[in-house]
């Protein structure tokens, strides 16, 4: 196909990807189904478009999972989660650590298989999904300490595992020590660690102190220094993934220029890394095998969540007691255990071994794929039940405020911005005597660096900033009206002035 062909069907897809983003938030439902249904239906058994190389899958995936984690970074408020650090690092380390030896256990006990493809096996499904996480758990009413464990988890978690699964799958270490495999690990960990606690600080110090000539030039360069985080510490053998993500969190949290446009850039790229992600896994499928790999992968999926994932929760949380670092109850840990939602990492993550040729790995793909559609379809419309069911739901919590034009788009409104210019007559105008149209309200002003809500009564002054809210019926009516009163005064109407260009 040509160029344009390719960039008209990526567009049919982005935007019928984007529709149903909707429905998958009524259901409750991750949106990462809808989108591999959409590359199961462009792949080889729907419209027959050929995608079958692993290697690129991996490639094209680890990029997409970097731009998730630091849109994941970007948007994780520090004082929510700051309290729920420690014992989301202990998930993120020791939990997943457990996860991988529990289930590797049981599926080689299982199913008979060998070691090494029973320990990738159990490494692909240890981590759960950012994407998955972020989207249905920010919508749901849990304790701040409750949710922080679970953002930050799914955000630490991934670096371990993909050092877990590339040096399982690597046939240098097939023969390594248990000893060897922690040192690597944790070497790698160090060095992403410091990279991205050493970026993410400059990083902050120079957009401060930088004036860019555009606006839109700062979420570009947010986004480009977690990449710069992100390849300087893939470059000195560190994990790269933990580095964008300190990074992330570092800018996210920072006093830095247009943050708000910042995080809603970083939203926008982070949904087209998982558009492009989801479709890309479905379309690399193939629905034809999936069949054998329905009642291995529906054992493997119920030992993960029943079994492996529990005694990780369990393991992290006496470990965190010992250590004084907090009581985790019962009631969250069983949360926590039903939470570990499982998306499109775990497959990406199963593609590692594929590319690098392993026995067996396409049966792991296989059944990964499963275990995701399968679990996912059954744990994240169950969560705000299961939060009731343990008794953990917080209905009155206050959640974090985002700035956002959603309501007033509900409205059908806009926010207009009015600045009174030297020698207009809007000055010593009450706000009672702007006549605006109905529909129409001065709701702040902001004056000499601080804002006020204004009365009827209030006199309007040189060099304010006037924020009006207007439906679109009558925005027209009220620029009109604000120009005639800035022209000729309170009685613009009676001197003919209709404020017209």
């Amino acid at each position: 196909m040509t160029l344009d062909i390719w960039l008209l069907l990526g567009a049919v897809i982005v935007i019928a990807a984007i529709a149903s983003v909707r429905i998958a938030h009524r259901s409750g439902l991750p949106s990462l189904l809808v989108f591999l249904g959409f590359g199961l239906l462009l792949g080889e058994s729907g419209f027959g478009i050929p995608f079958d190389s692993p290697e690129l899958a991996q490639q094209i995936g680890l990029t997409a999972l970097a731009v998730i984690l630091a849109e994941g970074g970007l948007t994780t408020t520090w004082s929510h989660v700051r309290r729920s650090v420690p014992m989301a690092l202990i998930l993120a380390t020791l939990g997943v650590a457990v996860s991988i030896v529990v289930l590797a256990l049981a599926v080689q006990g299982l199913f008979g298989i060998d070691r090494t493809t029973a320990l990738i096996l159990g490494a692909v499904l240890a981590s759960t999904d950012a994407a998955a996480v972020f989207s249905v758990l920010r919508r749901l009413p849990l304790p701040p300490r409750l949710a922080g464990v679970l953002e930050a988890e799914s955000g630490f978690n991934d670096a371990p595992t993909v050092i877990a699964v590339v040096l399982l799958s690597s046939s240098s270490h097939s023969s390594a020590t248990l000893g060897t495999f922690l040192l690597e690990t944790t070497v790698e960990l160090i060095i992403g660690a410091a990279v991205g606690l050493a970026i993410g600080p400059a990083g902050a110090y120079a957009l401060r102190r930088v004036a860019l000539p555009a606006s839109g030039l700062y979420p570009i360069a947010v986004l480009a220094l977690t990449f710069v985080s992100y390849g300087g510490a893939v470059l000195l053998h560190g994990s790269g993934f933990l580095a964008v993500y300190l990074t992330a969190l570092i800018l996210g949290n920072s006093r830095l220029p247009h943050r708000a446009a910042t995080r809603g850039f970083a939203e926008g790229a982070a949904w087209l890394a998982q558009i492009g992600l989801f479709v890309m896994l479905g379309m690399l499928a193939s629905p034809e095998e999936m069949p054998s790999a329905i009642v291995p992968g529906l054992i493997t999926g119920t030992v993960l969540v029943l079994v492996a994932r529990p005694l990780s929760v369990v393991v992290s949380s006496l470990v965190a007691r010992v250590l004084r670092l907090g009581r985790v109850s019962w009631r969250d840990q069983a949360f926590l255990s039903w939470a570990g939602l499982r998306g499109a990492i775990p497959i990406v993550l199963a593609t590692i071994p594929w590319a690098a040729d392993v026995d067996g790995s396409k049966e792991i793909f296989n059944q990964v794929f499963v275990i995701v559609i399968v679990f996912t379809l059954l744990q994240g419309p169950t969560l705000p039940f299961a939060a009731r069911l343990f008794g953990v739901a917080a209905p009155g919590e206050i959640h974090d405020l985002s700035v956002e034009s959603a309501p007033l788009e509900e409205l059908k409104a806009d926010l207009l911005q009015i600045k009174v210019p030297p020698g207009s007559r809007l000055h010593g105008v009450e706000i009672f005597e702007l006549r605006l149209p109905a529909g129409a309200a001065v709701t702040l002003i902001v004056r000499d660096g601080k804002s006020f809500v204004p009365s009827a009564t209030t006199r309007v002054r040189v060099d304010d900033q006037l924020l009006v809210v207007a439906t679109a019926a009558c925005r027209d009516q009220v620029e009109r009206r604000m120009r005639a009163v800035s022209r000729s005064g309170k009685l613009a109407g009676w001197y003919g002035e209709r404020g017209l260009e």
